[in-house]
């Protein structure tokens, strides 16, 4: 009889956890067959050189009380099949603002987020990319907020699951 109670409890221990919340940076959350992990975000500055190779691509510009805030994600496929990534992600403040990333043309800037897919056991970026040689190791999700805004803290970033946008998984940024 013992045998079998070890058996059961051995069973139990084996079970994966998902994880649906990242209370820091730098912790993968799971979201359908992929996980996310974003690997750093902050503000970034117009004026500054390596910040400037982040901006190209961009048409939107800032108004005098905004902010460009950049999210840098990791997304890997563990599974053998071909999986889209997520397309909607935002950034909620804790009045429920709510920002949606700028469009960032892809063919100027190498660090933009591309969600065109990731093939089996793969990994945006790709590691053969600019982005997945720097430290950062991530592309970016660019946001415009209003400089008051980043005080609303915690800002959280959405991951809506694109089988199922109602499916949402979260990371609180460090600003």
């Amino acid at each position: 009889m013992s045998l079998v109670l070890v058996a059961g409890l051995t069973a139990c221990g084996n079970k994966k956890s998902r994880t649906t919340h990242a209370e820091t940076e730098g912790v993968y959350v799971d979201l359908g067959k992929l996980k996310y992990q974003v690997q750093i975000s902050r503000p970034l500055n117009p004026n500054d050189i390596e910040d400037r190779e982040y901006l190209r691509g961009v048409s939107d510009t800032l108004g005098a009380q905004d902010e460009w805030f950049a999210v840098f994600v990791r997304v890997q496929n563990e599974s053998k099949s071909f999986e889209k990534p997520a397309t909607q992600y935002d950034i909620t403040d804790t009045l429920n603002n709510t920002f949606n990333p700028v469009n960032v043309d892809t063919k100027a800037n190498s660090f933009a987020y591309n969600p065109i897919g990731i093939p089996g056991n793969g990994v945006i970026p790709n590691p053969d990319s600019l982005p997945a040689q720097t430290s950062i190791n991530g592309e970016m999700l660019l946001f415009k907020i209003p400089r008051t805004n980043l005080d609303n803290r915690p800002l959280i970033l959405q991951i809506h699951d694109p089988q199922n946008f109602q499916t949402v998984d979260t990371v609180t940024l460090d600003v």
